[in-house]
């Protein structure tokens, strides 16, 4: 059991979950998003296209966010993507790995049979390292498939694990 309470998101946590999603999408280095994305379109697709957005949190403050959707329509909609973000003031301290472990379950509830990461940055080794230790593996190295601002083009890796 997680020592963070992780609840669907609400409209009234969006202005906690653009602070925190921001300053990591204006960092362009693990989100392919574009640099400049504007509020609404970020939550259009952080909480309006995703099955369900989830919150991380402590004493009422919001630590960290994941949405889950179909990977894909129709036949390959049984597999889900995540997505997930963790405030700076919040990183190591587990909220990403509470995250995943409560996506996995949540996935499972909502019929998922497998969950698939497609474009994991290289250079974003903690994440890495996190996902596999969680029981993802790479299937692909997608070959300089992320535009990193201070690294040029780097590899992607697709990560999947079966849930079911």
């Amino acid at each position: 059991m997680s020592r963070f309470d992780i609840r669907p998101a609400t409209e009234a946590d969006w202005p906690a979950i653009w602070l925190i999603l921001e300053p990591v999408f204006r960092a362009g280095e693990s989100y392919p998003y574009p640099r400049d994305i504007d509020e609404a379109e970020a939550r259009r697709a952080w909480m309006e296209l995703p099955r369900m957005t989830c919150v991380a949190e402590e004493a009422g403050q919001i630590l960290g966010t994941y949405y889950i959707k179909p990977n894909q329509p129709g036949q390959g909609s049984h597999v889900c993507n995540c997505g997930y973000v963790v405030s700076s003031t919040a990183r190591g301290r587990g909220v990403a790995s509470a995250l995943c472990e409560h996506s996995q379950q949540l996935g499972l509830e909502l019929g998922f049979r497998a969950m698939q990461f497609n474009l994991v940055v290289s250079t974003n080794t903690g994440a890495v390292r996190l996902w596999q230790k969680l029981g993802f593996k790479v299937l692909a190295r997608l070959p300089g498939a992320f535009a990193h601002p201070s690294e040029g083009d780097v590899d992607a890796l697709l990560m999947f694990k079966a849930l079911a």
